[in-house]
């Protein structure tokens, strides 16, 4: 990016001529402008006018001036600031500081302006006093409660680190309570309409903040908060009464449904899964069937559209496979979501969640086996999940062949659990075998996990110390032999306790003579009396 230094005081009055002169979506497409690096030629002419090209359609020429910004012009059709000024601007603000927080800092104050405006002109006022709602009430559809939502949080500020968690936790302290006395069943669909409008905040604080300086803190809390979303959610949903819901209330629960699957199947980016949200809820409705073939034809319908991008009729048949899953037509399910155009392992945890809790061991292996080729790429989170569901699915089976052949077609990421199954199953060979591949030395090991293959046979751990001093002797400087020394004596403790001392005296005999002009190491196997 071309970066021009001028005087402060000269970029202070034009950043006071953006606040002025520029509207707010001007700014916002000369950002974009400048963004993706099409100024060029930006020089300094006179003393006081900048002069820059800028690809749009066509080069346009920008002439800035910085003492009469009035006089400032450009080379396109449009009347007035243009985009192609805004791009310049941006572009000399660059080697001040980042202009992505200029431009947050523009659209605060200009927003400022317009209300400020408004309110002095007094045409804003009748209407906000008319739209202006009550506390919820039992009677009301679900809309309005999150229009209240929305209005009490209206323009809510993220101005630091931990203001998404603020946001959240301050969300639920002040509208959980306008239902306390609201009947049981419908208090309970208000509480979960409370924890929708927090998912809606959070997605929307995450897509309207990804351009801005504070970026990467908000989308960690949001991530963060998301997780306490999903799992409030799973603590909610049990205890739905969606049949006394389904016969009482039965609009309202339509148009939670309906709001609930207009944001699960958008298939846009977020950091909620509401596709679990989405199952999850509509699992509690099995015993309404026609509820649920309406659901199905929409879906059907929704996916022959021949328009649809990937990830939108990716979420469709995530959700339409789902029903099939609910009538336990499992294969019909897989089959269905063999069609997505990219396989995420986490749209099929919620299943495993339900086998393990119906203990229907041989249905969740069916579903780790049908997984398995998308777990190489799989987050290391979801690895985790995935290992610990299928260590519960082997124990309830006659052998473990299986799972360690997925252990070890999933290595190195499957380690940690390949390596802690092997202990807890006492195969002290197989593990010792296994952190010689991997090239691990003892002393990057558990001491535990050590003494548990001592007590058992301590000549299982003489080729993996052997491994280790090689090692260290390889990388030829001091302080790794003197690694290797510590090494050697703990190495010549197995060999004392396994009674093999004349082994260790010929294994010392031929090391030292091996490595005779490596004069630091001898001198360090003297220090430890192993040679004279």
């Amino acid at each position: 990016m071309l970066k021009l230094q001028i005087p402060k005081n000269r970029m202070n009055y034009l950043i006071e001529r953006m606040q002025h002169d520029f509207e707010l979506a001007v700014l916002e497409q000369g950002w974009e402008y400048y963004h993706k690096g099409r100024v060029s030629n930006i020089e300094l002419l006179h003393g006081v006018e900048i002069h820059s090209l800028v690809g749009g359609s066509r080069s346009y020429e920008v002439v800035l001036d910085m003492d009469r910004f009035e006089k400032s012009e450009c080379g396109c059709s449009h009347e007035g600031c243009c985009k192609h000024m805004a791009a310049t601007l941006f572009t000399l603000y660059a080697s001040f500081a980042r202009p992505e927080l200029l431009l947050q800092h523009l659209k605060q104050t200009i927003m400022v302006k317009n209300r400020q405006q408004q309110s002095r002109t007094g045409a804003s006022k009748p209407e906000k006093k008319a739209e202006r709602l009550e506390a919820p009430k039992p009677s009301q559809p679900p809309s309005v409660w999150q229009r209240f939502f929305d209005q009490q949080f209206y323009g809510y500020s993220l101005s630091q680190q931990h203001s998404i968690e603020l946001f959240y936790s301050t969300s639920q302290e002040s509208l959980l309570p306008l239902a306390a006395s609201w009947d049981q069943t419908l208090r309970g669909l208000y509480d979960l309409h409370v924890l929708l409008f927090a998912m809606r905040k959070i997605e929307q604080f995450y897509s309207e903040t990804k351009t801005s300086y504070m970026s990467y803190y908000i989308e960690t809390g949001c991530k963060t908060t998301a997780k306490q979303c999903m799992e409030q959610l799973a603590k909610q949903l049990p205890g739905a009464d969606m049949g006394q819901l389904a016969k009482r209330h039965a609009g309202a629960l339509d148009e939670t449904l309906t709001m609930l699957g207009d944001i699960a199947l958008s298939g846009k980016e977020s950091p909620l899964d509401w596709l679990m949200a989405y199952r999850s809820i509509w699992s509690l409705l099995a015993d309404y069937p026609e509820r649920i073939d309406k659901e199905k034809k929409r879906l059907r319908l929704l996916l022959s559209k021949t328009s649809l991008l990937p990830r939108r009729r990716d979420a469709l048949l995530v959700a339409l496979a789902h029903f099939d899953v609910m009538d336990g037509h499992d294969d019909k399910a897989r089959a269905m979501l063999e069609e997505l155009s990219k396989r995420e392992a986490r749209d099929s945890f919620l299943y495993l969640h339900r086998c393990y809790e119906r203990q229907q061991w041989d249905r969740m292996l069916a579903w780790l086996r049908w997984m398995l080729p998308v777990m190489q790429r799989a987050q290391q989170e979801e690895l985790r999940t995935f290992c610990t569901y299928w260590m519960e699915a082997v124990s309830r089976q006659p052998d473990d062949g299986e799972w360690v052949d997925v252990m070890i077609a999933l290595l190195p990421r499957t380690y940690y659990f390949y390596t802690s199954y092997l202990l807890k199953a006492g195969r002290f060979k197989s593990w010792v075998d296994l952190q010689i591949a991997n090239r691990v030395s003892p002393i990057d090991l558990y001491t535990l996990d050590l003494k548990t293959v001592e007590e058992h046979n301590p000549s299982l751990l003489l080729p993996l110390y052997h491994q280790a001093v090689e090692r260290c002797i390889a990388e030829k400087n001091r302080n790794a032999y003197k690694m290797a020394i510590k090494l050697l004596k703990k190495l010549h403790a197995y060999y004392k306790k396994l009674d093999r001392e004349n082994t260790w005296e010929e294994y010392i005999y031929r090391l030292a003579t091996r490595y005779a002009r490596l004069r630091a190491l001898q001198e360090e196997l003297r220090k430890g009396k192993w040679i004279p």
